[in-house]
This record gives C-alpha cells, structure tokens and sequence, in this order.
C-alpha cells in the first residue's frame, strides 16, 4: 500500500480553479504573495519592465510598483547578498536568478550565509528567502544555460530545495516556500515553463512531501521536475506492453520524504530513479541508495538509474542525445529481473 500525502486546501479563501501554464502559476503565486504581505519583494535581473527572461515576473512591477518588483545590477551574488541583508531585516526576498549556472556566482553566499544563519544564531535570526532558479535543459540552449545543479544545494544542510513538475505544485509550492521561515531553493524546470494544467488557488502544498502521480504495482518510477512528465510518458508506453507502473513526483529534494518513497517502492518491489542531472554523486543517487536502504528486504531487483551523462550539456543540436528519453526509461524497467512465467 501507498502513503500519498494529500495537499490542502484552505478554508479562508474560495476556491479559483483556471488552466494556465507552469509560468503563469509561478506569475499568480508571486502577485498573490506580494498582495498577501507587505514584506514581500521581488528582485533580479530584468524581472522589472521585461518581466524576466521567462516572462515569470511579467506585469509585476505595473500592478504592484517599483519597490515591490524591481531590477537588479548583473551581479548574483550582490543580488543574494542583498535578499540576505532584507531578510534579516524581516522582510521576505524572493529573488531570481535567471539560469542555473548563472547561479554559482551567488554559491559562496547561498553556502555560507542563506544557509548559515539560522544555526549560527540558534534559531535567533531566520532567513525567509526564496531563491528561484530556472534549471535543466529542453530548450536548446547553449551551456550555462541548461545545467542541472540541485545536488549542490541538497547537499548543503540549512536549505529547503523543491522542484514542482505541474502548475499546480508550481503555484502552491511557490507560495509555501515564500511563506516558509527559512530559505528555499526552488528550483524550475525551465522545460515545462509552457505545460498547462489545472491550477487551484486554494490549495496549499505541505513542503517536504512527495506525491504519487500514477498509481501502479509492477515497477515505481522515482521523478522530479521535467523528468515527471518523461517518467509518466513511459507509464503509459510501459501499460501498452502490460506493465502496470507506479510513478512518484518527488518534488521536494530537502527534506526528503522517505515515508512516501519507501511505501511505494515496498508495494512494487522495483524501482528506477530517473533525473536529467549527471548520475554521479548526484540526487538520484542519494534517492537510490536511500532506497536500498529502506527498501533492500522488499526489492525483487537492484534499483536501477536513468541520468543525464556525467559530462558537460551537450549543444542544442545534441541534447536530445544527452537527455534522458522513454527508451532508456524503458530499458531500465526491462532490465529489473522480471520472471515472466511467475
């Protein structure tokens, strides 16, 4: 049996359910926190006039003014420095950065300050940051602009790191984590910014918990990010070929939910981790040897891994070669010691 953690609704607002795409709910969840709170800012490079690269910050800074939703210098770590400095000062950051390698720049600040300040104070100052970060590939862009860095922050200790895969969780994580007393990297996949779904205002996700997307007894596929809608497509290819397969969104990398993971790979006794990020010493491994861990008694197979290669992104006209795709997805599942005659 699966443990699916329901995520909430509100009671004090009434319910507004609308189709829009992953940017769109990330622009709701933003206007909503900035109407919601008076200590909440936006800032980053060209999210002001522009709007963002993205266009996540589009028409934030006309409805809510300049001091609500502004721009930046071209300098990250002045940047993270400064959200530092105002959540100190109790006010509620959420800066972005606006690609993934255009975030190490900011990684001294990120390690030794965002997720610092709350143990080196003993809980006595906070840092209600929010760090947003478009990350992956999928788009064809050139590198520096299509890595996959979540294994840097996961593994440092002191910061939240949550990755939606759906508009929805893309609008209510948002706002937990800017809600959130302590700093979260929320990591987008810049390759599902177009993906449209169903989105409710009033639902609220509880950080730190994971979702079961698909539900399935032969195999459960492990996801997070863009690699949810990749785990769910070989779902469907899989059922075709009658296998009936699982498919949990992680979503939250830190903390991690284990009581969810392991219950679904329990009912399944086969598991494959699938991420777009370098397999080695990365977040599908922690995820799978978390797995063994829990799961070794119960598993009728090694658990298996689907990753991006451990080199550098691959140009735009060959990262269809470098992502990982249904086929190796497939191959993986094939590979899990299946007894057919059983």
């Amino acid at each position: 049996m699966t443990i699916a953690h329901d995520d909430m609704r509100t009671e004090t607002s009434a319910p507004e359910v609308t189709t829009m795409s992953m940017a769109a709910a990330l622009n709701r969840a933003l206007a909503d926190a900035i109407e919601s709170d008076p200590d909440v800012v936006v800032f980053g490079e060209d999210v002001g006039a522009l709007g963002g690269v993205f266009r996540i910050t589009d028409g934030l800074t006309a409805r809510f003014g300049e001091e609500r939703c502004f721009d930046t210098p071209l300098a990250e770590s002045g940047i993270v420095g400064t959200a530092v400095g105002m959540a100190m000062n109790g006010m509620r950051p959420v800066v972005e950065l606006q690609f993934d390698a255009f975030a190490l720049p900011a990684f001294e600040q990120v390690v030794s300050h965002v997720a610092k300040l709350g143990n080196r104070t003993r809980g006595g100052m906070r840092m209600p940051l929010v760090i947003r970060i478009p990350f992956g590939g999928g788009i064809g862009g050139v590198e520096h602009h299509c890595d996959s860095s979540e294994a840097y922050y996961a593994h440092t200790p002191g910061l939240t790191v949550v990755s939606p895969s759906t508009p929805q969780d893309a609008y209510s994580l948002l706002r937990a984590a800017i809600e959130s007393p302590d700093p979260v990297v929320f990591l987008e996949p810049k390759k599902l910014y177009w993906s449209k779904g169903e989105v409710d205002t009033s639902i609220t996700a509880e950080i730190g918990t994971a979702r079961i997307a698909r539900e399935g007894t032969d195999v459960t596929l492990l996801a997070y990010g863009a690699s949810v809608p990749l785990a769910l497509e070989a779902a469907e290819v899989a059922a075709s070929e009658g296998r009936s397969v699982q498919v949990v969104d992680v979503r939250s990398l830190s903390p991690f939910d284990d009581v969810t993971v392991t219950a679904a790979v329990k009912s399944t006794g086969r598991a494959v981790v699938i991420a777009e990020a370098p397999g080695y010493a990365s977040v599908a491994s922690e995820i799978q040897a978390r797995v063994f861990e829990r799961c070794f008694e119960f598993l009728e197979a090694p658990v298996r891994r689907v990753t991006g290669f451990d080199v550098p992104y691959a140009p735009p006209k060959l990262e269809h070669w470098y992502q990982p795709d249904v086929d190796r997805v497939l191959d993986a599942i094939d590979t899990l010691h299946w007894d057919e005659e059983a």
